[in-house]
């Protein structure tokens, strides 16, 4: 609170009325309030009259104002001065407001001026853009329905083989489409256009119609080439494309046309080339007689023939090389028959059929695409179509591999077959064509039974065999059993390629009476040792046989290694027996007694101790070379001769080890004989000196 303030504070205080109980209370407020402030507080703590103290106040103020009087009559040429040019701007002023009204008087009128040419400015751009949007429509549409006069020319005049007709008549198409479209609104234009493009339609779909038909009569020419036509065809597939949208009678006439004409060909050239390539097959094959367990005394070797063997003349058991069939020369070139015929050269079976069912598969595969992408065909439409074009091809291979397979004896070609028809299976799934699917199938249908009717054939020829009538029995490998042995390897080999479990089934039976067979024919032999001798030399035989053909053990191998195994043992027990089978014996025997407990029973043997003994000693190198020799001249493989010799010395050490190990026991522990036993490391040294070198 000011000086000023303080002293009209006081004068109230002096001059309030306290009649009333509100003024009282508004009093007490008012003093309240100014008692507050700092300067009042100020004043009542330093104990100050208020009278007095706004007396003092007021005569302050009064000088001030004489002071200030003062100062304005001093100044008041100045204040004149300023009056006056005040006066002058405030009419400078007036001038300017009078302006500034004229000013936003004519703005106005401007923007009003602006606001209309800016919606004039909208209603053009509007208009602007509706005429352009309506241009690009119309001059799209008379340039659709329009038709240039070089269109027509072209489609008139122009050959159906070179491309400015193929492009006027995709353009062509187009027109009509488009025509087509816009026919359902009346307009006025289509029906001026319409009648020129039905003619030159007409005039396009019969040049079409001419080319395509003239093509597929071209087919029908002795020795054309179909495949150039067909190529021919498929370069200009919108022709067909353009019939099928516009004229289906057409294009319909053309299908029928093509199926008919190709039906035909292909029917006619797989029917000659089948008869032609089928006389390329071996004059003298497996006949009903060249069965496994047949004997032909005039036989050279184990499968020759009583007829004059010829060059060339396919084997009935062995495999040789004719698997080459299906790596190679699966897909090698087909045999031509008149240079084959030129050339003289035979084939076997399975060479034919390959080459029979390649041409067929590469055929199939091609045409098969062709109606896919010239007709236009999804796989099932296809189908159909293919099976109008190839039905009778594909009855005509039926039959020819049904009648020949059921005068085929050679299991070995049938089972290629069948391995063939799985390799062109994977070719032509590799390829996405699946149109062949049912005749393999029906093919393995034929094979299967025809080859597993062989197999059951040579195996009653095995079981019928009376062993007494054959000739010729010794203890060498029988000719039956190698025949046996080249079949199933050639077996299993071919099923390597694609493994099938019904050939083990296929064999087994085989195999059995194989067995039983030899069995039979080893029970001619009086001797024990030659029956032992006899079956070794058969089983190592076919075991050799199967393990250098095949790449894969085969439960056959296992088999046969198996009783070549248990065979070899006794054999070797037999072959030990004459020159140790005394103590042989008594090694048995006092190993008995000792597993028994009954130690005291062993002084029974005790005489027998140094007969042994001494006999072993003087003739242990004799006995030996006896058994050497004699193993080697009872085996036809040498490698079997010397492990069966080195499986002999092995168990007669074993044996000798045993018999020394017996002298630590207490009948025998004191017995001079003992110091007469020869050394196990003189035996084994001597016994090297058999060891062949490879």
């Amino acid at each position: 609170m000011n000086e000023a303030e303080a002293l009209d504070f006081a004068i109230n205080l002096e001059n309030f009325d306290l009649s009333s109980e509100d003024a009282l209370d508004n009093v007490d407020e008012h003093i309240q309030e100014n008692l507050e402030d700092d300067l009042v507080k100020k004043a009542l703590e330093s104990g100050v009259d208020l009278r007095e103290y706004a007396k003092q106040i007021e005569q302050d103020l009064q000088a001030v104002e004489n002071t200030s009087i003062a100062d304005y009559v001093t100044e008041s040429v100045n204040i004149a001065r300023l009056h006056t040019r005040i006066g002058e701007c405030d009419g400078i002023l007036e001038r300017m407001e009078s302006m500034l009204h004229g000013f936003q008087h004519d703005l106005s009128s401007i923007s009003a001026e602006i606001q209309c040419l800016q919606e004039q400015s909208v209603l053009m751009n509007i208009k602007l853009k509706n005429r352009q949007a309506v241009k690009s429509e119309l001059s799209q549409l008379v340039d659709e329905m329009a038709v240039p006069e070089l269109m027509i020319n072209q489609i008139l005049d122009c050959p159906v083989t070179e491309r400015a007709f193929l492009e006027q008549l995709h353009e062509l198409n187009h027109k009509i489409n488009f025509i087509k479209q816009h026919s359902y609104n009346e307009t006025a234009a289509c029906r001026d256009v319409q009648d020129v493009t039905e003619k030159l339609k007409f005039k396009a779909i019969a040049k079409i119609r001419e080319f395509l038909l003239t093509k597929i009569y071209s087919f029908r020419k002795p020795m054309s080439n179909y495949q150039l036509g067909q190529d021919a065809m498929l370069k200009n597939r919108f022709f067909y494309e353009f019939l099928l949208s516009n004229e289906r009678h057409v294009a319909r006439e053309v299908r029928d046309e093509y199926v008919d004409t190709l039906s035909k060909v292909y029917l006619s050239y797989f029917k000659t080339y089948v008869n032609r390539i089928m006389k390329l097959q071996f004059e003298e094959s497996a006949g009903r007689e060249d069965l496994m367990a047949t004997e032909d005394s005039s036989r050279k070797g184990f499968f020759s023939s009583s007829k004059p063997a010829m060059r060339n003349r396919s084997t009935v058991f062995t495999l040789g090389k004719r698997d080459e069939i299906l790596k190679e020369k699966l897909e090698s070139p087909i045999i031509v028959p008149h240079a084959a015929q030129k050339s003289e050269s035979k084939h076997s079976f399975e060479s034919l059929f390959r080459s029979q069912h390649y041409a067929l598969l590469d055929t199939c595969c091609r045409e098969y695409l062709f109606l896919c992408d010239f007709f236009m065909l999804s796989s099932s439409a296809a189908q159909d179509l293919f099976n109008a074009i190839l039905g009778k091809t594909l009855a005509l291979f039926l039959k020819h591999v049904d009648t020949h397979c059921s005068e085929c004896h050679d299991a070995i070609a049938l089972f290629l077959c069948i391995h063939i028809v799985y390799k062109y299976q994977v070719i032509m799934t590799s390829r996405d064509v699946t149109s062949l699917d049912n005749y393999w199938d029906t093919v393995k249908a034929i094979l299967w039974p025809r080859f597993e009717h062989l197999v059951k054939m040579h195996t009653r020829s095995i079981v019928d065999c009376n062993v007494h009538n054959l000739s010729s029995i010794d203890i060498r490998p029988h000719y039956i059993t190698r025949r046996y042995a080249e079949f199933s390897a050639a077996v299993v080999r071919i099923n390597e390629n694609y493994p099938n479990p019904k050939v083990e089934q296929v064999l087994s039976q085989l195999q059995t009476e194989v067995q039983n067979f030899i069995l039979r024919l080893a029970a001619c032999f009086s001797d024990r040792k030659d029956q032992l001798v006899f079956l070794i030399n058969n089983y190592d035989m076919m075991l050799s046989v199967l393990m250098e053909k095949t790449t894969e053990d085969s439960k056959e191998s296992e088999s046969f290694q198996q009783l070549l195994n248990s065979r070899t043992q006794e054999y070797v027990e037999e072959i030990l027996a004459p020159h140790f089978g005394g103590m042989m014996a008594f090694v048995k025997d006092c190993e008995v007694v000792l597993e028994s407990g009954q130690t005291d029973r062993l002084k029974v043997f005790e005489q027998k101790v140094v007969p042994l003994v001494q006999g072993f000693a003087a003739g242990w190198r004799t006995s030996v070379d006896l058994i050497s020799r004699e193993v080697t001249r009872s085996f036809t493989n040498f490698k079997v001769g010397s492990t069966i010799v080195q499986a002999a010395f092995t168990h007669l050490i074993q044996y000798y080890h045993r018999f020394q190990k017996l002298f630590t026991q207490h009948p025998f522990k004191t017995m001079p004989a003992k110091s007469d036993l020869v050394n196990m490391h003189l035996i084994m040294v001597e016994m090297k000196k058999y060891k062949p070198n490879f």
